[in-house]
């Protein structure tokens, strides 16, 4: 965090490891999902692996940050009213992003009826599984600006990297495209530059308060756990040799 910001995100984004940030929003599964190249197989076996991230991780992430909210009985008095308002904008923003995550496995298992994409039978891949894993440990062991950053972090690579699927051209299949229509609307672009904003906040009260002013610290910190998400989303994406490894259960 530089010394005249008053944004970490804004400088978290406009930092990223090159490298990284590359794999997490411009994967060879991206890249083919925009150029029209992607297998049903293979769009159809990614989308069984984010139904356990929405349907199970995530709901939990959320209601593990939602507990962590230091809501107090002295809130609301007089003297704790920004207190008060602040629990609840967190309140309010985890509230909708757990709507929207129950809204967004109906639009997976429509998706896949739609396109006939099979969602059933595979198995759980690895990335999902350390996905799983991270979310578990950032949400009951660390801070809940910790876990508020690494939401936007998600959310924001996520946003990104479907930007980069539209970017590549109007190629894509009619199930892509379902996807892309999704992930960049201007919907999903004001919650993540909401949830930005809440992020800066949190950051601003908590976590320099916490280092006394080291904002060397806190970007050094908050750099670590974005450079995790990034990990994270790459590993995410899967590839088309994975098929051949990947075998289904019993349906």
């Amino acid at each position: 965090m530089t010394s005249n910001s008053t944004s970490i995100t804004a400088d978290l984004r406009g930092q990223p490891p090159k490298a990284l940030w590359e794999a997490a929003t411009q994967h060879s599964f991206l890249t083919a999902a925009g150029s029209g190249t992607l297998s049903d197989e293979l769009l159809g076996f990614w989308l069984a692996q984010d139904r356990i991230y929405a349907a199970h991780a995530y709901p939990r992430f959320i209601g593990n940050l939602i507990a962590r909210i230091p809501f107090s009985p002295r809130d609301g008095m007089e003297s704790n009213q920004e207190k008060e308002k602040d629990n609840r904008e967190i309140l309010d923003l985890l509230v909708f992003s757990l709507q929207n995550v129950v809204r967004e496995v109906g639009f997976f298992e429509e998706t896949a009826r739609t396109f006939n994409l099979q969602l059933a039978g595979w198995k759980i891949r690895k990335g999902t599984r350390d996905y799983e894993a991270e979310m578990a440990r950032v949400s009951t062991q660390g801070t809940l600006a910790e876990g508020l950053l690494f939401l936007w972090a998600m959310e924001e690579a996520y946003f990104s990297a479907w930007k980069y699927v539209a970017s590549l051209g109007s190629n894509q299949s009619a199930a892509v495209k379902a996807l892309v229509n999704n992930w960049t609307s201007p919907d999903f672009e004001a919650f993540v530059t909401k949830l930005a904003g809440l992020v800066d906040r949190q950051y601003a009260t908590s976590l320099q308060a916490t280092y006394m002013g080291d904002l060397a610290g806190t970007f050094r910190d908050t750099m670590a756990v974005w450079e995790r998400v990034l990990e994270l989303e790459a590993a995410f994406w899967p590839v088309e040799d994975e098929l051949r490894k990947a075998q289904l259960y019993d349906l």
